[in-house]
């Protein structure tokens, strides 16, 4: 029996399937989930840290700052990983390509206008955004198609599985930029749906999938999961303090879809669990799948 551990490689991937179909297991191991961090007693009761931190292992088993590990990672795992799937001319506009997808980080992808943005052609966008998903860069949380007889979104959200290499693509290198920034919930909206894609990877559960509901009207829940004997509904705030508009969402969509085990699930930027009738109140250091 053999272990194969390292970064991702597509060439010796392709060949892997190819050879060893039915003899493989391929276990996909993203940065550190709060799990993780938790067991190795380094999460910390605030989450701003983790914002412009991030999760990889190397700054906390080596204690490399984020400044100085983000820059040299995007130089060299990046741009070398994407340039095995696809031929890339110009490596600035590939740059400028990833910063644009790090402002739109937490919305809607309009492909046309990232396209129109960045200088590309739409046929490009949809090539490097794959490249991207295919690094493990970004991904995309698709919209879930119960609409209710409303009208729904059909585009895709985009998030980066690390907010530390997110925060330094928008060129955050300071705790005190997030608390100044509205950029702030935008950070904490990514790390927490990262969160629950890095737990279904690191916990197998493959019959799980992570979606996001919105309408016409801009009636939003910001994730759904369809579990094999339940729905659960999660609304995500970066705040501290729990106010009865912060579950809207929730009950809108509760009221649409009249089911009797559907989960309501309200996570916050603080670190107390609380259940209330209207649902559960779960930290941010808490979530699991």
């Amino acid at each position: 029996q053999f272990i194969f551990s390292g970064s991702q490689n597509f060439h010796l991937m392709q060949n892997i399937t190819q050879s060893l179909a039915g003899r493989v297991a391929i276990f996909r191991l993203f940065p550190f989930d709060f799990q993780e961090l938790t067991n190795a007693e380094l999460l910390q009761p605030e989450y701003a840290e983790y914002l412009k931190k991030g999760f990889y292992p190397a700054i906390y088993d080596r204690n490399i700052k984020p400044s100085d590990f983000y820059p040299n990672y995007i130089e060299t795992y990046i741009q070398r990983d994407v340039s095995e799937l696809i031929a890339i001319k110009d490596m600035s506009l590939f740059q400028k390509f990833l910063t644009l997808c790090a402002t739109r980080a937490g919305q809607m992808l309009n492909m046309s206008n990232l396209a129109k943005e960045c200088g590309i052609s739409s046929p490009t966008v949809k090539a490097w955004l794959s490249a991207l998903e295919n690094s493990y860069i970004i991904f995309l949380l698709r919209p879930f198609y119960n609409n209710f007889s409303k009208r729904i979104v059909k585009s895709p959200k985009l998030y980066f599985y690390d907010t530390g290499l997110l925060s330094n693509l928008l060129k955050i290198n300071d705790v005190s930029k997030i608390e100044n920034q509205s950029i702030k919930g935008t950070l904490f909206e990514n790390m927490i749906i990262s969160q629950y894609v890095k737990r279904l990877h690191h916990k197998n559960e493959k019959q799980i999938e992570p979606w996001f509901w919105r309408d016409s009207e801009g009636n939003e829940v910001d994730m759904v999961l369809e579990k094999s004997q339940q729905t659960e509904i999660v609304e995500i705030k970066a705040t501290q303090t729990i106010m009865p508009d912060l579950f809207k969402g929730l009950n809108y969509y509760a009221a649409l879809a009249k089911e009797t085990k559907l989960i309501k699930t309200l996570i916050y930027g603080g670190n107390e669990r609380q259940n209330r009738t209207v649902a559960q109140i779960v930290p941010w250091n808490e979530t699991d799948v």
